[in-house]
């Protein structure tokens, strides 16, 4: 299938995904790579049917047609795409993009976002925004664990309404001149730079955050090079290949032979380190479910269905 129109022009980065690369199979359970390659299969096939408006059911796995899972192109999430299409018109003003995805990564619900609008640098802006978002409706955020408020407790702005409001606005301008001195960096690295900078220790958020920041600026940022990998994929990773650390081997996977069959200009595209540590994650919630176990999240058809 080639990407829909509205999903090229949305992300810059597509050609990176599209380069030739030497395949390798070096690791040491090819069985479960296989089982995963085919996860990655179905699963692209569930999301190419339902954009193609076909009916339900869209797979014979009763596992995968009952239950949630994230696409295995984050790029594919609604959620992704309405951050970006909303901050299409900043892209050639990197500060005041980075600044709002940060502000969306952590609010983490469209409607609230809807309801905000967009932060700025202007003192002033500030303080109404904060006034605008002390008034919103509940609940205003989303995934909360993308956000330990015990980071920010102790500081001047000890709630996520005044660290959005004042504290992001202080410090963003800093973090964005600094990203743009990078060429090419990996995530990894990039997360370690930025946090002494940013002052709080928000890996898991800056690490989201920076995925946005190559999805739009791929000059700065190389999704194919080594990658953090959150405690929900590193299973999955360790039974692959428990000899090696899993930041470094999710950038060998995105060397293998996969089919995603989803292609860019007619190129098929590749799953990059970032694509594979998001598929670590999601095999391991289908593998724990399959078990008998894991958390039941229930796939919700849409009320047209």
């Amino acid at each position: 299938m080639e990407l829909p129109y509205e999903l090229k022009d949305l992300y810059r980065h597509w050609p990176q995904h599209i380069k030739k690369a030497p395949l390798t199979q070096n690791v040491k359970n090819k069985k479960l790579l296989n089982d995963i390659k085919w996860f990655i299969k179905e699963r692209i096939n569930i999301w190419e049917k339902k954009t193609s408006g076909a009916s339900p059911p869209f797979t014979k796995d009763p596992i995968l047609s009952t239950y949630r899972f994230c696409n295995i192109f984050r790029e594919f999430d609604k959620q992704t795409i309405a951050f970006h299409t909303r901050l299409n018109p900043l892209r050639n003003d990197f500060p005041l993009w980075l600044l709002n995805m940060f502000y969306f990564r952590m609010v983490a619900n469209i409607e609230t976002i809807n309801t905000l609008g967009l932060l700025s640098y202007n003192k002033k802006d500030g303080e109404e925004f904060y006034k605008r978002i002390m008034v919103s409706p509940r609940p205003r955020f989303g995934t909360p664990y993308v956000f330990p408020i015990s980071t920010i407790m102790r500081s001047e702005t000890p709630t996520r309404e005044a660290f959005i409001s004042f504290y992001l606005p202080s410090v963003m301008k800093k973090i964005a001149k600094e990203i743009k001195t990078w060429s090419k960096e990996s995530v990894y690295d990039g997360v370690e730079r930025i946090l002494p900078l940013f002052g709080y220790n928000l890996r898991f958020l800056w690490t989201e955050v920076l995925i946005d920041v190559a999805y739009q600026y791929p000059k700065r940022l190389d999704l194919f090079k080594r990658f953090p990998i959150g405690p929900g994929s590193a299973p999955t990773f360790k039974r692959i290949d428990n000899s090696k650390d899993p930041s470094i081997l999710v950038t060998e996977l995105s060397l293998t032979s996969v089919s995603t069959g989803v292609s860019f200009n007619g190129k098929a595209l590749r799953l990059s380190a970032e694509n594979w540590e998001g598929v670590g994650c999601e095999f391991r919630k289908y593998t724990n479910l399959k078990n008998g176990h894991g958390r039941k999240r229930l796939y919700k058809k849409s009320p047209s269905k």
